[in-house]
């Protein structure tokens, strides 16, 4: 009886000596393969690394197989991912990008497990308990080493020291949809969320403490500042450093201990009846201005005030008059800074004092378009975690992602626009009228050190075998050769 035999390849008409080769089996198939563009920068940094070095393993090393800088990095890797759930690394630990950033394609010690850690394996490793020496809990983590890590990375990015840092703090909603522990209905949010504390420098990442939201938005700031103040000045002793924040930081705890410590500060303040009794003047200017020129208009007056009874002494304000076409818009600034420094009171506030709107946009940048957190802290004993955060500031810490729009988790109530989904930037426009050997080279590419490859251009109608070669440049196998057959034999 003869032998049907099914090929495994179908061959084509060639494409410029170039073989057209169709194939049914695909192999390990996985969607996650931009994460190797991070693993790529984390062997760089070391990131991982460092992170689990904070981390103290009491296991017995001769019957470990997930090691603590595995487990660590497998977790950060599926956050950034967008897999926020530890549910999902059941099905995650077989995917092959996850291995390939793990460095760990198959098990070590045991042969009934998958090469990386499942959910209960990384539920251990998140849910430390507050006490050492635990049966089942045997990995801690150390949050002050996790504190110090922030600022340290933060060091090593300057090959000097600077003359001048400006330190943003800033609180922001992370919106809750169940019954999580330490909820709190926020009255300014207008949900229950947690208000965690963020501190930044530029792009800089140097704190996210995980808080509840029945508390004050600069509770803790002070203890805060000390540490990472402390840790900056011990490698650079002569840095000014200046906080800036909004009104919920201008209390006298925060502003006196800066005064103690040759800390500056530009923190906003919020007005009140005696603010704007001295504004009168400059807001009657700022109308007449208006009205004249049709167009918003700013006066800016400087002076001292004292409240009646809060703050211990009198302090520079900065009052902005403006007078838009909607009506008055007065605002005020406390600053530090006396007027031999920085005498320009406009310079003051939209130079030094508005540029805090970068903090605002990188956090901004870790939500999705419709406003809720792309990761919602979930656990059930996030007080005693210490890395309750969004994982966004890590990714945008690396400048990799400028903008995350993740797939909502329901449907949303209205479509999408496009204009949400591309970069119509004029930059991006004049790159994509330019030619192929116009263009600039891509960003990723170039901070990455990675070749450049030629780019496909839209609506051409290119056959699979020459997109291949655009992509790769590796021609296939020379047309003619047999490959091998996959034989059966009929019943």
């Amino acid at each position: 009886m003869q032998t049907e035999c099914t090929p495994k390849l179908f061959e084509f008409e060639a494409v410029e000596r170039r073989a057209v080769v169709a194939s049914f089996a695909g192999g390990d198939i996985t969607s996650n393969a931009g994460a190797l563009l991070l693993g790529q920068v984390d062997r760089g940094l070391g990131l991982v690394g460092r992170f689990a070095e904070c981390f103290i393993d009491r296991r017995d090393p001769r019957y470990v197989e997930h090691q603590v800088a595995t487990l660590v990095g497998q977790r950060i890797f599926g956050l950034a991912l967008g897999y926020e759930d530890l549910n999902d690394h059941d099905e995650l630990r077989k995917d092959p990008t996850f291995a390939a950033l793990a460095g760990k394609l198959s098990p070590v010690l045991r042969s009934d497990c998958e090469a990386l850690a499942g959910k209960s394996t990384l539920n251990r490793l998140e849910h430390t308990p507050q006490r050492h020496a635990a049966k089942y809990h045997k990995i801690d983590c150390d949050g002050a080493r996790v504190d110090a890590l922030f600022v340290d990375l933060f060091l090593a990015a300057h090959e000097r020291a600077p003359r001048e840092i400006v330190l943003d703090l800033d609180n922001t909603d992370i919106p809750l949809h169940g019954e999580q522990e330490g909820r709190f209905f926020h009255g300014y949010y207008e949900e229950y969320c947690y208000l965690p504390l963020y501190v930044f420098c530029g792009r800089h990442l140097l704190l996210a403490r995980q808080r509840r939201a029945n508390v004050a938005g600069s509770d803790g700031a002070v203890e805060e500042m000390a540490r990472i103040v402390a840790q900056i000045r011990q490698r650079w002793p002569r840095v000014r450093i200046i906080l800036r924040a909004d009104s919920g930081f201008s209390n006298e705890a925060l502003m006196g201990w800066c005064e103690a410590n040759r800390v500056d500060y530009v923190f906003g303040l919020a007005r009140n009846s005696r603010l704007e009794a001295a504004l009168v003047k400059p807001l009657a200017e700022a109308k007449r201005l208006c009205i004249a020129s049709g167009k918003p208009a700013r006066v800016f007056r400087d002076f001292r005030y004292r409240t009646v009874d809060s703050w211990s002494r009198a302090r520079r304000v900065v009052g902005k008059a403006e007078h838009t076409l909607e009506g008055a818009n007065p605002r005020f600034v406390v600053t530090s800074l006396e007027r031999a420094r920085l005498a320009d009171a406009r310079a003051l506030y939209e130079d030094l004092y508005c540029a805090r709107g970068v903090l605002r946009q990188a956090q901004d940048e870790g939500r999705e378009p419709g406003g809720r957190a792309v990761r919602a802290v979930r656990r059930p004993g996030f007080l005693r975690h210490h890395a309750g955060q969004p994982a966004a500031p890590v990714v945008l810490r690396h400048g990799l992602c400028s903008r995350r729009h993740p797939a909502p988790r329901r449907p949303a109530p209205q479509p999408v626009r496009r204009r949400c989904c591309g970069d119509h930037s004029p930059q991006a426009a004049q790159a994509r009228g330019a030619g192929a050997k116009e263009r600039a080279p891509h960003p990723l590419r170039h901070r990455l050190g990675m070749p450049e490859q030629d780019r496909v251009r839209a609506r051409l109608p290119l056959s699979a075998a020459r997109l291949q070669l655009r992509l790769t440049g590796t021609p296939l196998r020379k047309l003619g050769h047999r490959f091998p057959e996959r034989c059966r034999t009929p019943r």
